[in-house]
């Protein structure tokens, strides 16, 4: 129990750092067991066509995007913990509306309401961890994140076990509701955050403060997220360009596709943390820009080289891959936690990390297009791909260097409190 205690006591953040941990792995307990048959749901249940299906999920994603700039913004205005509270709140109703209806405009709506809370609890999460972790946010966002696989492990274990009736997967879908209210109830307990957007004044005639900065007309923001949303396309590595590539283009057995997903989430919970020491400042940051370009470089050759072997050669090559690419997962992740706070300004936080998260929403519509096209063009086309994120973690690089420069501290000191 001492050695439990000392463990936690080690998490940034102090009470409220370990009550966002909890509610991390509860409601990405929800999300695995929604997200894995979401897509079966409204086939079996719903009594979708497959046009219909496809045309939800892409319209609720596209709608979904602006969670993430709208989030961030109401959260620089409101007291954090509150905006996190209606947002979870509002993604349990939109889960619950979809077990009410089957009517396809509204399950459209519904799963719009759904991408739409989802994207902005990422950001609103993010930013609390920021601002209860400090200078250890790195550290912090970290564990959160090998907390938020494990829970997302769990939940997809969950649903894989659930028999495919209909009453399972209502079951499941339920299940995702319920974490979010549960996620609710759990953020009733988090205190509110100092935060340097939100001035308490004990004067109702205190001067206008100046105009907060915005996200939309920094040129050197616009461009670092630009280059972000590049460097999040690992993602559909995983879930589009490896299985396509094994079944399509190598003599490796088509099984080993999920055993790659599986070694993603294995190395992303055991090497996250202790990657993280390696970024806790921003110079160190920056400078993991050049090892993650390498490891992007040498996952897309081991791509290409998967396919001129034999399913011995291929599945080794595949595996060297499908490592290289979530290592560079995770030094992205390292790189990315520390810079888009960094290059933020203070007053404007919530704001400039809801910007930053339309990257990570842009690749979802862009990462499947950009690694079908590599699959079409062969091996050059891995090692293109693998060579154009790598360059673009290069010119990130520079990109941040002058800006950093005029940055000398990456957490600013924050003297107010709220109530």
């Amino acid at each position: 129990m001492r050695r439990a205690a000392a463990w936690t006591d080690r998490i940034p953040g102090g009470p409220d750092g370990r009550r966002l941990l909890a509610i991390a792995l509860v409601d990405r307990v929800g999300s695995g067991l929604w997200a894995s048959v979401s897509v079966l749901y409204f086939t079996y249940v719903s009594h979708l066509s497959i046009a219909q299906v496809g045309t939800l999920v892409a319209t609720a994603g596209a709608i979904g995007i602006a969670g993430a700039p709208l989030a961030g913004r109401i959260a620089d205005r409101f007291p954090l913990t509150r905006v996190l509270l209606a947002v979870q709140l509002l993604r349990a109703v939109a889960s619950l509306g979809l077990l009410a209806t089957g009517d396809y405009a509204l399950l459209l709506a519904l799963s719009a309401v759904g991408s739409l809370g989802d994207r902005a609890a990422s950001v609103l999460t993010r930013l609390y961890a920021t601002r209860v972790a400090g200078r250890d946010r790195v550290r912090y966002q970290a564990i959160h994140r090998t907390v938020a696989n494990a829970g997302w492990a769990l939940g997809g274990l969950a649903a894989a076990a659930a028999l495919a009736t209909t009453t399972a997967y209502q079951w499941l879908l339920t299940g995702d509701a319920l974490s979010f209210l549960a996620s609710a109830l759990l953020t009733l307990r988090c205190g509110e955050p100092p935060s340097a957007s939100r001035v308490v004044t004990t004067s109702q005639h205190a001067a206008p403060s100046t105009r907060p900065a915005t996200p939309w007309r920094d040129r050197t923001y616009l461009a670092y997220v630009a280059t972000e949303t590049v460097l999040f396309l690992d993602d559909a590595v995983f879930k589009v360009g490896l299985p396509l590539w094994i079944a399509h283009a190598t003599d490796a057995p088509h099984g080993l596709a999920p055993l790659l997903l599986v070694l993603n989430n294995v190395m992303v919970v055991v090497l996250q943390v202790p990657l993280a020491r390696f970024g806790t400042t921003t110079p160190a940051a920056r400078r993991l820009l050049l090892p993650l370009s390498a490891a992007f470089a040498t996952g897309g050759i081991a791509m290409a080289l998967s396919a001129g072997g034999g399913a011995v050669a291929a599945t080794l090559l595949l595996i060297a891959a499908a490592a290289a690419f979530t290592l560079a997962e995770m030094l992205h992740a390292t790189v990315s936690w520390e810079l888009s706070v960094a290059l933020a300004p203070g007053a404007a936080q919530g704001a400039f990390l809801g910007v930053h998260g339309l990257a990570q929403s842009a690749q979802r519509s862009v990462g499947p297009l950009a690694v079908t096209a590599a699959i079409a063009t062969g091996p050059v086309g891995w090692t293109a791909f693998g060579a154009l994120i790598a360059l673009t973690c290069v010119i990130q690089h520079r990109l941040v260097r002058d800006r950093l420069a005029r940055t000398p501290l990456s957490v600013p000191p924050v003297t107010v409190s709220e109530h």
